[in-house]
């Protein structure tokens, strides 16, 4: 089988709280051509409650996370069955993502306000104190990670410290840079982490430079094709700010690598000329070469907010008008994916909650757009929250997880497919095309 979409499924049976099947997305059938076996799944799976799926087909990979038991365990593609499970986390976490190369693990822990980084060269844990913290966003090079912290107009960032640094620092916060928010351990730190608004303007680096850039509720960070800019994107008024935006940073002072970062933080005039106005929203974002596709939520006069697609040109910095796509909730990471046929799909949560389905208007929670056209091909009918969108390359087809359960649909014209053969019993919750040639071809990382 050379085309299995991997569905992440919730309490399939009264005694188990998750499973990870996979199916023959050539014939959309969860069983062999002849019926045997009668059904694919991962072998030694034993999260519970699994809700993503970070794909990375490069690498023949992929990790799960589990919400009820906070498990984080890889896959292995080649093998159908999982391998390792992540330990040293701080409880539940809130966001989580490896590095491709799998040496490194990031996650936000709101409940124990910590930022815990695995380390997994080392084989050691380190929990940076966060307060709030719940989004962490990591470039695909594996080299940058972002910290968020929920209502906030700052930005953190980690990094691996040199054996000098290390014993500069061991004395004590009192021996700590300002722009230093913790270090572990703290009698000879290994990790600290970084305000990117350092409060006497001097960076990680020991760089001075200009007044410290601020942001605008900021929830993510997508990152350049050529890997030299950080796209962070300011939620604004869906998370209680001022303006949405995009804030451009660049990469490679915030390196966590050791020894490798360079260069000074943006300051706020720099970054001024250095920010893109979003009027529709920015909670999410994918970067396509030259372009980026911003989803977000706008605030309506009636209180109630509308769901809106904003084309970006990366080449001069200019976003195009909000395109009215599925509304969703305020601040929440949507679920956006390039597909075959110039479409792209995107998937909200909540979107019963918006103007549409206010004002009697068609809705639903998946959109496909036209990247060539740059227009909103359909609004698929309402089918419960689109929690998960997995492209099988070459097939011109898409599967979704729509209100717990499994659908496909054409990426020529947006008609379903009959699911019936891939259903599944219990809650569909994200899902993954095992076998895509590129790690872009993913809904979350």
């Amino acid at each position: 089988m050379i085309n299995r979409v991997l569905i992440a499924v919730q309490n399939p049976s009264s005694s188990t709280k998750g499973v990870l099947t996979f199916v023959d997305a050539n014939y959309d059938i969860r069983s062999g051509y002849n019926g045997t076996p009668a059904l694919f799944s991962i072998s030694g799976y034993t999260g519970a409650l699994p809700i993503t799926i970070q794909n990375m087909p490069e690498e023949r990979a992929g990790a799960v996370y589990g919400a009820g038991d906070g498990s984080f365990n890889m896959v292995d593609y080649s093998k159908e069955a999982a391998t390792t499970a992540s330990s040293g986390l701080s409880g539940n976490s809130s966001s989580i993502f490896i590095t491709r190369n799998q040496l490194y693990t990031f996650a936000a822990t709101q409940a124990s306000h910590v930022l815990t980084v695995l380390d997994h060269v080392a084989g050691s844990s380190y929990p940076l104190s966060l307060p709030g913290v719940y989004r962490v966003s990591v470039n695909p090079g594996g080299s940058v990670a972002l910290a968020f912290v929920e209502n906030s107009n700052y930005a953190y960032y980690p990094r691996k410290l040199t054996a000098a640094q290390t014993l500069a620092y061991s004395g004590g916060s009192s021996t700590w840079p300002k722009a230093v928010v913790d270090c572990e351990p703290q009698n000879g730190p290994l990790w600290c982490l970084f305000q990117a608004q350092s409060p006497d303007h001097v960076d990680a680096t020991g760089n001075t430079y200009g007044a410290p850039l601020v942001f605008d509720r900021p929830v993510k960070a997508v990152f350049s094709a050529d890997g030299g800019t950080a796209y962070v994107l300011n939620c604004g008024p869906e998370c209680g700010g001022s303006k949405a935006s995009i804030s451009l940073l660049p990469v490679a002072p915030l390196i966590y690598l050791t020894g490798q970062y360079s260069g000074t933080l943006s300051t706020q005039s720099t970054l001024g000329s250095n920010t893109i106005l979003i009027p529709g929203g920015a909670s999410n974002a994918l970067v396509d070469t030259s372009t980026m596709y911003v989803a977000g939520q706008q605030l309506q006069t009636d209180g109630l907010f509308a769901g809106n697609l904003t084309v970006v040109n990366l080449s001069n910095n200019t976003a195009g008008n909000p395109i009215s796509i599925s509304d969703g909730a305020p601040g929440a990471l949507s679920r956006m994916l390039l597909a075959d046929d110039n479409t792209l799909w995107i998937g909200m949560t909540k979107c019963t909650n918006g103007e549409r389905f206010a004002k009697g208007r068609p809705y639903g929670c998946l959109t496909m757009f036209n990247t060539s056209s740059n227009t909103v091909t359909m609004l698929l009918p309402y089918l419960g929250d689109a929690t998960g969108i997995a492209g099988v390359t070459g097939l011109h087809k898409i599967y979704s997880a729509q209100g717990g359960q499994v659908y496909i649909n054409r990426t020529t014209d947006g008609s379903s497919i009959d699911n019936q053969y891939v259903t599944v019993t219990g809650t569909a919750y994200d899902v993954a095309y095992m076998d895509g040639l590129t790690d872009g071809n993913n809904t979350v990382y």
